[in-house]
């Protein structure tokens, strides 16, 4: 009789803790996405517009995507279209969502800068714990005939992964402030097709420079035209910056715009310079080495600025 009593009790707490185990494994959201399109590109507010389609297919009908789908980086985000297909075997979930997202964009190499855009899932009620999400990557992730406007993707990567949080949300159960969610992330790098807006962009700033530049092809004591170009060139590379600058984002690095505007700057800087020697030989009646002196430093400043130019430009190209 003990022997059947000890029995009992050991297949009682093996099933206990078998039903414990089974109570902790969390269920498997299988999630895919397919975006459609991306527009909307606001460097000024650090944000982006997607179309997508998005799928799950899981066991669990208390999870309730439609009600529970948390997309963190999203600063809104709007279900255009919406099926359930509830069965004994799970449930299926397809979306179809508008997103305006927030993200960080690296200008320090702009226009010839490489970004990356991020998107992640997460069910808002429903820890590591209970889901844990798998990618379904049966076909394509994103529609290869929607082209972003000056921009080649170039790469797409999808990773379920866990996001930690380093807070309990205010529930006093919860000793430690440490929760986990399942997470299901989309990174897409894209690249600039940049050779037509760098014109764009530059052509200002470098027509001021050789306005400025060709002060030393005006005769050394003609004073008022040198200068008087020296000082309109000036304020057109400054104003060209600022041109640029109100279509980015504050950045405290010192980035490609900021290096060359400063080169521009700099040069113009030392043609001036250059004038203001060229008119003290003159007033020295050194008018022949005043004019030796305009050349020799002319063709020395146009090889420094293109060559730091180049250096510049190929750096930021290289990434």
């Amino acid at each position: 009789m003990k022997k059947i009593c000890l029995l009992f009790l050991c297949v009682t707490f093996l099933g206990f803790l078998s039903a414990h185990a089974q109570k902790e494994v969390p269920d498997t959201v299988y999630t895919g996405i397919y975006i459609t399109s991306i527009h909307d590109i606001d460097f000024k507010q650090n944000e982006y517009t997607t179309n997508l389609w998005l799928w799950m297919r899981y066991k669990r009908k208390e999870f309730d995507f439609v009600q529970n789908l948390e997309i963190p980086q999203a600063k809104t985000f709007t279900k255009l279209y919406t099926t359930v297909d509830s069965s004994n075997n799970g449930v299926y979930v397809l979306m179809k969502l508008q997103c305006v997202m927030k993200d960080s964009w690296k200008i320090g190499n702009f226009p010839f800068d490489k970004q990356k855009l991020r998107l992640s899932i997460e069910n808002s009620q429903y820890d590591s714990k209970s889901l844990v999400f798998a990618a379904d990557t049966a076909g394509k992730s994103y529609d290869p005939r929607f082209t972003l406007r000056g921009w080649e993707i170039d790469s797409f990567i999808v990773t379920p992964g866990i996001k930690a949080y380093e807070t309990n949300f205010g529930d006093k159960s919860i000793l430690k402030p440490h929760m986990e969610y399942g997470s299901y992330r989309v990174r897409i790098s894209i690249k600039r097709d940049a050779s037509e807006l760098f014109w764009k962009m530059f052509l200002g700033m470098y027509v001021a420079f050789l306005i400025s530049y060709i002060c030393f092809y005006i005769h050394a004591d003609n004073i008022d035209s040198r200068f008087g170009l020296s000082v309109g060139s000036l304020f057109a590379a400054i104003g060209n910056k600022y041109i640029i600058d109100s279509s980015l984002p504050e950045s405290t690095a010192f980035t490609l715009v900021d290096s060359l505007h400063g080169l521009t700057l700099f040069f113009i800087f030392l043609i001036v310079a250059s004038s203001v020697y060229s008119l003290e030989l003159v007033k020295r009646n050194n008018l022949k080495k005043a004019n030796r002196f305009d050349m020799v430093i002319a063709q020395v400043l146009l090889v420094a600025y293109v060559s730091a130019n180049f250096y510049f430009i190929s750096k930021a190209q290289a990434g």
